[in-house]
């Protein structure tokens, strides 16, 4: 099948009266839960919109007129094809993400009421949308639990610029990138107020760059990076003279994920002095994780 929107809809911006301007010359809509490259597969589910339910999906697929301005770089699904009278294609669209459409003009388009589309195709036996819905819904929950376990083992005094900086991004990414840095700034600036000596700042940093180290989806966040940048900003012998003595087993989770960065063994390589790396492979060996274990067998520690 070959992908190219409404062919009069291709140019302009998308809204809600050109959409409805195309459902109103609907024979009939196939809406197919696939991608427009599987729409003609056998084995998707599908279902075909006639008479009056052709004018409920105008009303569920009403979107924001002008659009997003921008284009989703995935396929979409699931596939809207709208037939005139005569059978003929006239207009293919796609859903994005459970909540845009896809086709309908230069750009892509939010929906004014995604839920309700979702829950519209689910009364039709369309159930993929819910689906991906309630596991973006626990994937969200999880998110916010794990911003949560952040915040709570930000340091003194830190407190608020950490819940400034953990915001997660909005639509505007470029507004909300110049946000972040301004906060990164702020929260550097309240680093070395509250810790001016640097061999003690440098200890708080390694605990709250620990925190990462034991969750259970592995990987930074942006939030979990602004910290390991302060650690990377900071004299890398003082950073060795912080761990020598006593380090805590946070502090070591944190140093594990400092040096087996890339930022880090770029800049200083792999190799460890004594007795940082007798310490932080014990600690390994005795309570590491598995990306811990990991780079230990490759190497990252020497």
């Amino acid at each position: 099948m070959i992908y190219k929107g409404t062919t009069d809809m291709t140019e302009g911006a998308p809204t809600t009266a050109r959409l409805r301007d195309v459902l109103n010359r609907a024979g009939h809509v196939v809406i197919v839960e696939a991608s427009p490259d599987e729409a003609d597969s056998a084995d998707v589910a599908q279902i075909v919109v006639t008479g009056a339910e052709i004018a409920d999906l105008a009303r569920m697929l009403a979107i924001v007129d002008g659009g997003t301005g921008d284009r989703c770089l995935c396929d979409g699904w699931p596939t809207i094809m709208v037939h005139d009278a005569t059978g003929e294609l006239i207009a293919c669209w796609t859903l994005h993400h459970q909540s845009g459409l896809r086709g309908t003009g230069d750009c892509d388009a939010d929906l004014r009421d995604g839920p309700a589309l979702t829950e519209w195709l689910a009364e039709r036996g369309l159930t993929g949308s819910r689906e991906v819905q309630a596991e973006l819904a626990v994937q969200e929950a999880e998110e916010d639990r794990r911003r949560m376990r952040w915040l709570q083992g930000a340091p003194a005094g830190l407190r608020d610029a950490a819940k400034d900086l953990a915001h997660p991004p909005g639509d505007d990414l470029e507004a909300w990138a110049g946000q972040l840095r301004d906060v990164q700034a702020r929260l550097a600036t309240l680093m070395h107020h509250c810790h001016p000596d640097a061999i003690e700042r440098i200890r708080v940093l390694l605990a709250w760059a620990g925190i990462p180290a034991r969750e259970p989806g592995g990987g930074l966040k942006w939030y979990d990076m602004a910290v390991q940048q302060q650690l990377l900003a900071e004299d890398p012998d003082l950073i060795l003279a912080a761990l020598a003595t006593s380090p805590s087993p946070a502090q070591l989770d944190g140093a594990a994920q400092l040096f087996g960065s890339l930022d880090w063994t770029g800049a200083h390589g792999r190799r460890l002095p004594e007795p940082v790396r007798s310490l932080l492979v014990g600690h390994i060996q005795a309570a590491g994780t598995d990306p811990m274990r990991f780079r230990l067998r490759h190497g990252y520690y020497a």
